[in-house]
């Protein structure tokens, strides 16, 4: 029997291709690591931290017919993620990510997800041909967007009719994409997931701390904002008031996928109806336990 999904991930699935060390690194670097290759994008990394928490998350994403299609959408599906919408293009290949962390973080990343972009509203084809809904009884459960998505996509999500009755959370794939989430900033559906890096691009400003960043994303028009700041105090952000919590200090042995676990957790603790400070708490955590290498349960 097909599971009913109970939340949407849209945006980008692809094969996250990483290269951690545990040296410090600096520009031009050459030293000893692992290389991976796993499922990812943020999408995807949303939908897999809500299947362990339990829900039944279906991807909206593109992704070519091709091996590695195959085989990401496989490996989704083992994860217990609903595939079966999924946008297949003929003549797109499927999309990559590349970074490279040391163990001063982050050190570079490139994001290869033109596939995604060329498909557009494609992807968006199963909430208005009935699968998932259309314009006279449309979705009504929560949906997690993703960055990724064309400043013209997320255009037409504000204004479509197809979300208007949606639970629209909203994330940037990277700090280069996070002005294309100024389409959806005033929109009364909208809870916002950004890191303070992310919240300065949206605010044209620089921030100290998460709880001024998201007082000024408020302040923009954003009704319910979270704001991350690495090992440092996360804030939510909801009608003009700030609540602040700070995770739990560990190890840091990864960091792609930290803020996608922050936001899955968050969601999971939402729809369980905790407060505001057990749900900021408890994503807090999980995203900490994320980076310390440890499975965010």
């Amino acid at each position: 029997m097909e599971k009913t999904a109970d939340i949407l991930c849209i945006g980008a699935v692809l094969w996250d291709i990483i290269g951690r060390s545990a040296s410090h690194m600096r520009l031009g670097a050459d030293v000893p690591g692992r290389i991976t290759r796993l499922p990812g994008g943020v999408a995807m990394n949303i939908a897999m931290t809500l299947a362990r928490f339990g829900l039944n998350p279906a991807v909206l994403c593109a992704t070519g017919r091709d091996p590695e299609g195959d085989s990401l959408l496989a490996e989704a599906a083992a994860f217990g993620i609903i595939t079966r919408y999924a946008y297949r293009s003929d003549d797109l290949p499927t999309d990559r990510y590349m970074a490279i962390e040391g163990a001063n973080g982050l050190i570079a990343a490139v994001a290869d997800a033109h596939s995604l972009e060329a498909a557009g509203a494609k992807i968006l084809r199963p909430l208005e041909d009935g699968r998932l809904g259309r314009d006279t009884a449309p979705w009504t459960g929560p949906v997690a967007l993703d960055g990724n998505l064309t400043v013209d996509l997320l255009h037409t999500i504000a204004h479509s009719p197809l979300f208007r009755n949606a639970d629209l959370r909203v994330a940037p794939a990277s700090p280069g994409k996070a002005e294309r989430l100024l389409a959806l900033i005033g929109h009364p559906r909208v809870t916002l997931y950004v890191n303070l890096e992310e919240a300065g691009l949206l605010c044209q400003c620089e921030f100290s701390d998460s709880s001024s960043a998201a007082l000024g994303l408020m302040q923009r028009g954003v009704r319910h904002v979270l704001v991350t700041d690495g090992g440092r105090a996360a804030a939510d952000g909801f009608d003009g008031d700030v609540i602040t919590h700070c995770p739990p200090s560990v190890l840091v042995t990864r960091v792609t996928g930290a803020g996608d676990t922050f936001m899955a957790a968050h969601i999971v603790s939402e729809r369980a109806g905790m407060d505001r400070a057990s749900a900021l708490a408890r994503a807090s955590k999980a995203a900490a336990t994320y980076v310390s290498g440890d499975t965010p349960l």
